[in-house]
């Protein structure tokens, strides 16, 4: 992968990790986001990616969306059965 890919990976990743930040509506992008950090890491290993503060902070939000969006599921399910 050339360093025109990893940077522009990495911006994407930031703005599914952006989108998914929102609760339920970005679940899949934030699957998406965690997905795509795994592979620009895994094919990027050992090289410096000047964007990797953008791809750190895109998966940190896809991360704290897909936490918001399971806690919301779970309450609206312990709701929903009482």
């Amino acid at each position: 992968m050339d360093r025109a890919t990893a940077i522009r990976k990495s911006l994407a990743i930031f703005v599914c990790g952006i989108i998914g930040f929102l609760p339920v509506v970005g679940f899949v992008p934030a699957i998406y986001a965690l997905y795509s950090w795994e592979r620009v890491r895994s094919r990027y290993r050992g090289q410096w990616n000047p964007a990797s503060a953008y791809l750190n902070g895109g998966v940190v939000l896809a991360l704290v969306g897909l936490l918001g969006s399971l806690l919301i599921a779970g309450a609206a399910i312990l709701a929903f059965m009482s």
